[in-house]
């Protein structure tokens, strides 16, 4: 933990501060001043504020983009809009530094050639983390161990990958061991009409649930 990762932190103490950043986190695209202060509930020039003191504290980045979709005139003036960082913050006290002790984890799985040991680790992990929630509902679990899950085309899609500074360096492992995970959860949910497949996008995870071939008509 370095003294930014702490200031950065506490910015978020500010509940006004921490409903806007929740909402922009969720969007996983860029928001406008207007829509984050209508979604959290707060005046336009009072969100402007909390949300230039995010960027402030290194948690959001802000453009500046025509919100139209019009270039050229009539496409009216290029408003600033914010989106959450891609760097990761953590917070630990007294400083813990379990980041380096995975990678070197990860770096041992390469040298030993034990992906497959790993990935059945991973699916039985998984069913052990979903085991008290059997019958549950898959979104929340997801949402619990910070996947940030959301709903598009009759799928749950993964907007926050949880590993992704080791899916930086070790994408093959991570990726295949995420998905191990994931399969895991679902067995601990006695869930039988979803699997789990991966479908990397851009800055999101690369596990995707949608319906097994036996569940769609």
């Amino acid at each position: 933990m370095t003294s930014d990762d702490l200031e950065s932190m506490s910015v978020l103490g500010d509940p006004v501060r921490r409903a806007l950043y929740r909402f922009v986190a969720e969007q996983g695209r860029d928001v406008g001043r207007n829509e984050a202060a209508e979604a959290t509930g707060v005046q336009r020039t009072l969100a402007a504020h909390h949300l230039d003191r995010l960027v402030d504290a290194g948690l959001l980045e802000a453009s500046f983009r025509r919100l139209s979709g019009r270039a050229g005139p009539g496409g009216g003036r290029p408003a600033k809009v914010y989106r959450r960082v891609r760097e990761e913050r953590t917070v630990s006290l007294p400083p813990r530094d379990y980041r380096t002790l995975a990678l070197v984890l990860a770096e041992t799985v390469d040298l030993l050639g034990g992906e497959e040991k790993a990935e059945e680790a991973a699916r039985r992990t998984g069913e052990r983390l979903a085991a008290g929630e059997a019958g549950g509902d898959l979104v929340e679990v997801l949402r619990a161990r910070g996947y940030e899950p959301y709903e598009e085309d009759g799928r749950v899609r993964l907007r926050n990958c949880p590993f992704h500074v080791l899916a930086d360096t070790h994408p093959l492992l991570v990726c295949s061991m995420n998905l191990a995970l994931c399969e895991g959860m679902l067995a601990g949910l006695g869930e039988t009409g979803v699997v789990a497949t991966l479908d990397p996008r851009p800055e999101e995870c690369c596990v995707v649930f949608g319906p097994s071939k036996n569940n769609v008509d």
